[in-house]
């Protein structure tokens, strides 16, 4: 990696939460409101270390898949990456302003499919003219008018899954130099991914750092040639793809 730059630096992150309330006999919204009223502290305070001292360096070009059981704090720093939640201790250095899938763009339920394609586009910071001759193109990628005429309907009457395409699609319009996908390769048809996985090797090609938090190890497989394997928040292997995984499935059909 002497010749690519690097876009992220993760330097002895620790991230951890303080949980309020936990574990007590009355939790519900008005004794809490009762405490705050009489000033009494929440009854328990647990802390939740959720991301322990990892570190690592990514660099320009690269795609990187984080892997790991649920609850390993795959989520959790890529959060802390894309600047959302402050490390407790350690710190995160970035090349420009990362962008985490679904976050950048603010979707409204209650606004067409293609309202909100234009909306997120311009909160992405491309103009008018762009946005209008790229919209149907995004709503193509998408998919969602494959079954009927989505992209003029509000984005409640969407599933789950047709929501993460729209959503990654207006992403993925705009080149960015650290784009972070939580699950979202996860949804759709094969055809879907196989267009997704394209985009993201295209974003590589340009440069740019993709990381990618997912269940599917097909999916990591495919678009990753570095991954992560978090677990209980450590990094347990940082490597080529195919040998982090090989050794997570090991790990995990052996628990």
């Amino acid at each position: 990696m002497a010749d690519k730059r690097p876009t992220v630096i993760v330097d002895d992150v620790h991230i951890v939460y303080r949980v309020h309330g936990a574990g007590a006999k009355d939790n519900s919204p008005l004794a809490a409101l009762r405490r705050i009223a009489s000033r009494k502290p929440s009854p328990t305070v647990r802390e939740v270390h959720a991301v322990k001292g990892v570190s690592f360096t990514a660099y320009e070009g690269e795609a990187i898949g984080l892997i790991g059981s649920n609850g390993s704090g795959k989520s959790t720093l890529l959060r802390a990456v894309a600047g959302l939640l402050p490390a407790t201790r350690g710190a995160v250095y970035t090349k420009g302003q990362p962008s985490l899938l679904g976050v950048n763009a603010a979707l409204m339920n209650d606004l067409s499919g293609e309202r909100n394609v234009m909306l997120g586009c311009l909160a992405m910071g491309m103009d008018r003219n762009e946005v209008r001759a790229r919209t149907q193109e995004i709503i193509d990628f998408s998919g969602i008018n494959e079954r009927g005429d989505f992209g003029s309907l509000p984005m409640r009457t969407y599933s789950s899954g047709m929501s993460a395409r729209l959503r990654f699609s207006i992403a993925a319009a705009k080149k960015h130099e650290v784009l972070l996908i939580d699950e979202a390769l996860a949804t759709g048809d094969a055809s879907f991914r196989k267009r997704s996985e394209d985009r993201v090797r295209e974003l590589r090609a340009g440069a740019g750092t993709v990381f990618l938090v997912s269940h599917s190890l097909s999916s990591v497989r495919d678009t990753c040639e570095r991954s992560i394997w978090l677990e209980s928040g450590v990094i347990r292997m940082d490597g080529p793809t195919d040998d982090v995984i090989a050794a997570y499935e090991d790990y995990s059909s052996n628990k």
